[in-house]
């Protein structure tokens, strides 16, 4: 009953939706909301990152260098967490990112940007098959059209024992308050996270694909009491 109110009150929106106005709209304003809402969520998980991020270069190839692709790569969050000397290539749909991202790099000089392509995670064609030795993705899984399509070019573009880390939020035990307000919720969260679910059963997606090795716990980022506070943190291996 209370997920059909929202979305009765999303009616304006969604007939805006319906007409193309609305991405083209919130597509503009979406990364100078991400610029102020990031560095705060960077400040909560800051010892998660950085605990997670800790063995990057484990996957660097036979010269020394990591050549790591960060799919969904937005305002560059993550940027500060990457070991010196790291070929980055940074993919994302949105073009109105590039001013935030560009911004980032300049914070973040022992950085060396090779490719700034604009594409979806569920197809990075212009990426070669075996080329990358870590794939980041945080906060993206959540938002796209398909997660399986996604994982599956991540398995391509990885390199046999290369690396897939994420960090994302996720649906909560289907029992608890948390999974009624994220279905509550869902439909809102759509429409002003850019296409964001609050219920998505990211894990199963992990699982079910074809990594080696899959290293993922459970984590709650403060408060506890908002929708998406439940996470899934780690590391796949291909």
């Amino acid at each position: 009953f209370l997920r059909r109110c929202v979305q009765l009150l999303l009616l304006p929106i969604h007939g805006l939706a319906c007409l193309g106005l609305w991405d083209s709209f919130y597509k503009k304003v979406f990364p100078y909301v991400m610029a102020k809402v990031a560095p705060m969520y960077n400040h909560k998980v800051y010892k998660q990152k950085q605990e997670l991020f800790s063995n990057l270069r484990k996957f660097a190839g036979p010269s020394g260098q990591l050549i790591l692709l960060e799919i969904g790569t937005g305002t560059g969050t993550n940027f500060q967490f990457y070991p010196p000397g790291c070929r980055l290539t940074c993919t994302d749909p949105n073009p109105n990112f590039r001013k935030f991202l560009l911004k980032s790099l300049s914070e973040n000089r022992q950085l060396k940007l090779e490719h700034l392509v604009v594409a979806s995670g569920e197809d990075l064609h212009q990426i070669l098959d075996g080329t990358v030795d870590v794939v980041v993705c945080t906060l993206v899984l959540c938002s796209v059209t398909s997660t399986r399509k996604v994982l599956m070019e991540v398995l391509r573009v990885l390199r046999l024992g290369g690396a897939f880390y994420f960090l994302e939020h996720v649906a909560a035990d289907h029992s608890s308050w948390t999974y009624f307000w994220q279905r509550v919720c869902d439909p809102v969260w759509k429409y002003f996270g850019d296409g964001c679910s609050l219920s998505r059963e990211t894990q199963k997606e992990l699982e079910k694909t074809n990594f080696s090795e899959l290293n993922l716990r459970r984590i709650h980022v403060t408060p506890y009491w908002i929708p998406t506070s439940p996470h899934i943190i780690g590391y796949a291996v291909k």
